[in-house]
């Protein structure tokens, strides 16, 4: 992939992401290490919603959180990105949205729990941070929220929001709506009285490696770009 090609893609998983309603005005952002290049990475730019990202405006920063090329300005939470690009080599994009569903799940204090395939699907871990409800705005917040994330897909901000990350943008944004409509059917099953996971650990681990397969990601973030497209009218 080279990197125009990669800003492409970082551009179609903005659309993807606004068109399920994770821009949260223009406090989302996703972003994609340069091809090549695991020192650097592109990022949506402050001040413009998901669906607004350009060739132009798209930005590169260091892994020091510090701007090094594009149009647009920096988000001041830059560090989420940073530092868990810093500590997880294999990870290759980063999203942090503000989800109501999953941002209620942790306020709750209670954990995800597979109640549903996409419950299924973090059935290996999922990480909690809860040193602030504050934006994520130093480099030690950024190691704080990576330390949190551990080995794992996704970290819940207490009272906050979410990060998830992927082997590829496809990955992260897919896992980012699997995530919500996780703790949007474990909050509507809990509403109703006791719930609990029917099926053995490995029934449900069996699922999760079925639907965690690089091919599934591609197939559905490819629908959710060409859904987004139509929704927004976009060509």
């Amino acid at each position: 992939m080279t990197l125009e090609e990669a800003k492409k893609r970082l551009i179609d998983a903005g659309i993807a992401l606004e068109a399920y309603g994770l821009g949260d005005f223009t406090r989302g952002h996703v972003s994609l290490r340069v091809p090549g290049d695991p020192t650097h990475f592109i990022m949506k730019p402050h001040s413009f919603g998901m669906d607004e990202m350009t060739m132009e405006n798209i930005i590169t920063c260091n892994l020091e959180g510090e701007k090094v090329s594009g149009g647009g300005p920096r988000h001041s939470e830059v560090y989420i990105h940073s530092e868990i690009f810093r500590v997880r080599p294999e990870v290759m994009s980063v999203i942090h949205a503000h989800p109501t569903h999953a941002l209620a799940l942790s306020a709750t204090g209670r954990k995800l729990r597979a109640v549903s395939q996409g419950g299924a699907v973090f059935a290996d871990g999922l990480g909690e941070y809860t040193d602030t409800i504050d934006l994520i705005r130093s480099k030690e917040m950024g190691a704080g929220v990576a330390k949190s994330l551990g080995p794992h897909k996704a970290t819940f901000l207490k009272n906050h929001g979410v990060a998830v990350v992927g082997r590829s943008v496809d990955e992260a944004v897919i896992l980012t709506m699997m995530l919500e409509n996780a703790c949007q059917i474990q909050l509507l099953a809990e509403a109703t009285g006791p719930c609990t996971e029917f099926f053995s650990r490995e029934d449900i681990m069996r699922l999760h490696d079925k639907i965690s397969r690089p091919e599934q990601h591609t197939i559905n973030f490819e629908y959710m770009v060409r859904k987004g497209r139509r929704m927004l009218g976009l060509n």
